[in-house]
């Protein structure tokens, strides 16, 4: 009687484990369908994104606290943003891709060469929107309420971004690239009324 009591449970469980599995893989793949769906439309993405940003700082407000998720929030999204503005291949750690370079065309003879991120913009708003969601969800719990001196923490953060951004932009003005592809170089050809064209009397 015991075994089969045991057995029974045993069947249960691993009905309900398989369940739960199966939801779990049905939920992934519908969500990744959507995400997949979203691609396209960068503009209503990064207009949902402005929304979490903007429920996550009512948040913070409305509870005047949670400060040192906010600091540490921040110091992710800079990390994001460096990964955005950089290139693929960093010149300083590859010297041959010094030479070639993701810089934009300067002279009309230039091959047209579009700058490769190190992180693509949709896993740079992807990244984002998951980290204002995980830092909005932290909100609710008191451990990570941490009490600090937040003026502090704005001005280190304040001083570390300008820091950052300087080195950046150092960076690509010794490589000489622009980290956003302004368009395919278009190249114009000659009428062919100017060329074919007999002179007028």
């Amino acid at each position: 009687m015991d075994a089969g009591d045991s057995s029974s449970a045993g069947a249960g469980t691993g009905g309900a484990a398989a369940a739960a599995a199966k939801w779990r893989s049905d939920a992934s793949r519908a969500f990744q369908y959507y995400l997949d769906r979203s691609t396209p439309h960068a503009t209503g993405r990064w207009l949902g994104t402005l929304a979490a940003a903007a429920i996550y700082a009512l948040r913070v407000y409305m509870v005047q606290g949670f400060y040192i998720v906010s600091y540490g929030l921040g110091i992710y999204l800079l990390n994001l943003l460096i990964g955005f503005l950089s290139p693929m291949v960093d010149p300083e750690l590859d010297p041959s891709a010094a030479a070639e370079g993701p810089a934009l065309p300067t002279r009309g003879s230039d091959e047209f060469k579009p700058f490769i991120r190190r992180l693509p913009e949709f896993k740079f708003w992807y990244a984002i929107t998951k980290a204002f969601v995980v830092a909005f969800v932290m909100t609710f719990f008191s451990v990570f309420d941490v009490p600090v001196f937040w003026p502090i923490l704005l001005c280190y953060w304040v001083v570390l971004f300008v820091l950052t951004m300087k080195r950046q932009i150092v960076h690509m003005i010794k490589y000489k690239y622009v980290p956003f592809s302004i368009g395919k170089q278009k190249y114009g050809g000659k009428k062919s009324g100017s060329s074919n064209g007999s002179p007028r009397d």
